[in-house]
């Protein structure tokens, strides 16, 4: 089983053809439901009183939700805008509501998960759980510049405590302070991480380990609506995939890699989490087999 920690969220979502109020969000929602695609997924996160009971009862169609808490106040809400080209997103508004302070407890059940995925969210809580878990084999986490501006120290301890991290191209650059992807890497390589992943939106991702680099491309795509949660659910699908064949050798996750793209080319195509909620098996294998005749030559 893989245990998926982070935000539950309500989103308001604004894209030039479309605003959307209070929808199903949060990092760990779209890593668990797209992970949940390869592997059992359990979801440790909390939402206040307010959370819609329709958004719970899509997560647990999906997820096992014994780690997951309903607290007295109101439920962590992101505001985000997208530009025209939708490559940018401006953050409107954090509130971190009943997040802030939030002291995770893990499930028995939980503690024997041997793969980890701690989705953006505060650095401090993710290292502190972490150390709850029996036997890690492989763990992984991101981050967002809310965290980096606000606790870069924390951070760097995450990456400290992890195997691998992913982080969009931007935040790899402002939390390292270097401008070269490759030293960016190297930074967070030194810092401890093993495997490196920098996002790079529509372009694709690059990954580090020792003195490799796997450049893959993102799965080409002539009609993109959201970006929201492009990374999140590459980021899910590589650690679900990677959980489900038991394995962290490198071809397995230069395999995984190349899921985490194409599922993260599924939640472009539609609003929300409707891009990866109703994926069938055979959807997946198919942009794979897609995604391997555009790369081969």
């Amino acid at each position: 089983m893989l245990t998926v920690f982070g935000s539950t969220a309500l989103d308001t979502i604004r894209t030039p053809n479309r605003i959307l109020k209070n929808v199903l969000g949060g990092a760990a929602t779209f890593a668990a439901i797209s992970a949940s695609n390869f592997v059992k997924t359990g979801l440790i996160a909390v939402v206040g009183t307010d959370f819609p009971k329709e958004h719970q009862k899509i997560l647990s169609k999906h997820l096992d939700l014994t780690g997951f808490t309903i607290k007295e106040g109101k439920t962590f809400r992101y505001d985000g805008k997208f530009d025209d080209t939708l490559s940018t997103r401006e953050t409107l508004k954090t509130e971190l509501n009943v997040l802030e302070g939030f002291k995770p407890i893990v499930p028995e059940e939980y503690k024997k998960s041997q793969f980890i995925y701690l989705a953006n969210n505060d650095p401090d809580q993710n290292t502190d759980l972490l150390k709850e878990f029996d036997k890690v084999k492989f763990s992984m986490c991101d981050t967002i510049d809310f965290w980096i501006s606000t606790k870069r120290e924390s951070v760097i301890k995450m990456i400290k405590a992890v195997d691998a991290v992913v982080i969009n191209d931007e935040e790899a650059k402002l939390l390292t302070k270097e401008f070269n992807l490759i030293k960016c890497a190297k930074k967070m390589m030194g810092w401890g991480a093993k495997y490196v992943i920098i996002k790079k939106g529509e372009h694709g991702s690059l990954m580090f380990f020792d003195d490799v680099i796997f450049p893959s491309a993102g799965f080409s795509l002539e009609d993109v609506v959201d970006p929201t949660g492009a990374g999140d659910s590459f980021a899910g699908a590589m650690i679900g995939y990677l959980s489900s064949k038991r394995s962290t050798n490198l071809s397995e996750i230069k395999k995984a890699v190349v899921y985490g793209n194409v599922l993260g080319s599924f939640a472009v195509e539609k609003f929300g989490l409707d891009g990866i909620l109703y994926l069938k098996k055979s959807d997946i294998l198919k942009r794979v087999n897609l995604y391997e005749k555009m790369v081969r030559f």
